[in-house]
Order: C-alpha cells, then structure tokens, then sequence
C-alpha cells in the first residue's frame, strides 16, 4: 500500500484517537487499551513499509502519548469493581448469547452422548470416571448412602480444592480456544460425555432422584459456568478465525478481552458453586423441599444475573438517553 493511501484510510480514526487522549478526565481504560493495541499495529506496519517518514514519527508519538495516559488511569476509581459486575459484565453478556447457546448446543449434546454409551458398553463408565471412583459409589449405594462421597472431607478444606479446581476447569475451557474454537470445543466435549455417564450410572443403580437433589445443589452453577467459559472460548477462538474488517490480530485481541471479561466475571460464581459443594450438598438428610429450592434458587440467580438483567439493562441503554449519559461517565 502506497503511504498516501496508507493515510488516507487510516487519518480520520488517528485524529478521533489525538481527540480522546486531549478531552479531560478519566479516560475508559478499556478504550485506551484497544487504542493502543490499534496504533502499535499502525506503528509496526510503517515501520515496516515506511521507516524514517513522518508517518512513522507520528504514529510514534501517537502510541506513546496513549501508553502514558494508559499509565496515569492505571489506578481505577473507587467503586470500579462494582461498576464491572453492575454494568459491563451484564452488557457483555447480551453480546455473548449467541455462543452461550453455541456452547450449550456443544455441551449438552455429548452429555447425551455421554449417556447414550454408558448405557450401551458397560465398561464406559469406568474408562470415563475411573475405577477407583465407580468402585467407592457402588460400596456407597450398597451401604444406603450413595452421596457419601461428599461427607468424609472437611468442609473447608473441601471447598478450597474444589474452588481451585474449578477455576482451573474454567480457565482450560477458556485458554484451548488459543487452538481455535475447536479447542475449547473439544473441554466441552469431554465434561459433556462425563457428565452424561455419571448421571446415567446413578439412573443404572436406581438412585438418580437422590443424585440429582444433591449433585444439582451445586452442579447448577457450576456446569453452566463451565457452558459460559466455553462461550468465552469460543469468542476468544472466533476472533482469529473470522477477523472480519478488523486485522487478525487485532480482532483476536478485541475478542481475547471480551473472553477474559466473561471468565472474570464467573469467577464469584464458581466460588458459590464450590461452597454448595462442600458445605451444603453433604447434607442429604434435609427434606426434599429444601434440596429442591436450593435448586431453584440457583437457577433463578442464572436467570436473572445473565438474561433477564442485562436484557433489561441494554433495553435501557438503547431507549433512555439521560442514562446512555450516566452510563458512559460512571466508567470513565
């Protein structure tokens, strides 16, 4: 590309950028970010194409005033955690719908086929959990207590390995999609062939009613954290893959912070999930109401927190100017 056409193409998104690093007070961190990442891209194709110009000495300056602003709101406002989980969060999560329901699709048709092979090959089971694991939940269902795995441990102890555990499942689903979606399509894979062989292996031994008013305690978070750190992998993979009018890297960047907002904003989430886990699932003498609205609760806290919350709150930022106004100064 000639460097006048070069220039051309690209001079009118600089200057909005020479306008937002001049207007006073706080600046969006998130916006400084992708400026930055889009003006070394610049900087590092004239360097390349166009050495020693002016050009060069502009895009220069350009990248360097933003690296420093960058660093002089480095320190976020008080409240900035809270404005994360109020508004960003929720409002990526109407953007992420689509691979929330891509992953879900992923996820849920390999715990069917998960199923579908422990009930047609006895021996699945035991290649998927181990057997060492079906050995132990057989004595336990024999004994009449097919849920005592949860029982033997201390509950704290109990609950910071499986919180650490958790968020390491996360991240993997998270970080495969670095091998494309695909990647993270094929975590999804696995936990969904587990999950189905371990629910059918429970319906083989009469004691799924008992498994899913325990198991569902916490495994209502917890899996559908796993469905939405898939989503998150798959933004992340897909935006390499399909870099649309964007350079491939920087839509594999745009789209890595997308992901890496979504797998923080789970992270509250998988903690609650491991604390069900250990400290509330054990108790399988409570009566069935209580297990049951536990359940439910978890599911209307999904409901709420990634739907029906930012749904409404996107509905209000489209049709609401006073608000799209408060909104853009509060993360800023």
């Amino acid at each position: 590309m000639r460097e006048i056409v070069f220039i051309n193409k690209n001079a009118p998104r600089w200057k909005t950028f020479e306008a937002e690093l001049e207007r006073p007070g706080m600046a969006d961190p998130d916006a400084l970010a992708d400026m930055f990442i889009q003006l070394t891209d610049d900087l590092s194709y004239s360097r390349t194409y166009y050495p020693g110009t002016e050009t060069e000495n502009y895009l220069n300056g350009l990248a360097l005033k933003t690296h420093q602003r960058i660093y002089k709101t480095k320190k976020e406002r008080r409240g900035r955690l809270l404005m994360f989980f109020k508004f960003e969060l929720p409002l990526e999560f109407v953007k992420s719908w689509r691979e929330m329901a891509i992953s879900a699709v992923i996820f849920f048709s390999f715990v069917l086929i998960g199923a579908l092979s422990a009930a047609n090959d006895e021996t699945f089971v035991r290649l998927i959990l181990g057997d060492g694991y079906v050995d132990m939940t057989i004595e336990n269902i024999e004994s009449g207590d097919p849920m005592s795995v949860y029982k033997h441990d201390d509950s704290i102890q109990m609950f910071l390995a499986i919180a650490q555990n958790n968020l390491r499942v996360a991240a993997y689903v998270y970080f495969f999609s670095l091998f494309t979606s695909f990647g993270t399509g094929l975590l999804l894979m696995y936990n969904g062939i587990m999950l189905g062989s371990f629910q059918y292996f429970f319906f083989k031994y009469n004691v799924l009613y008992e498994s899913i008013l325990s198991i569902w305690i916490h495994g209502t978070i917890e899996i559908f954290a796993i469905v939405v750190a898939g989503a998150a992998g798959i933004i992340m993979g897909n935006g390499w893959l399909f870099p649309g009018t964007y350079s491939r890297g920087v839509s594999f960047r745009r789209a890595a912070l997308r992901g890496a907002k979504i797998l923080l904003g789970l992270t509250p989430f998988i903690i609650l999930a491991a604390f069900l886990e250990s400290f509330v699932t054990r108790h399988t003498e409570w009566h069935d109401v209580w297990r049951i609205g536990i359940i439910v609760l978890s599911l209307a806290l999904i409901v709420f927190y990634f739907f029906w919350y930012p749904s409404k709150l996107n509905k209000r930022l489209k049709t609401d100017e006073d608000f799209r106004t408060y909104f853009s100064k509060i993360l800023k």
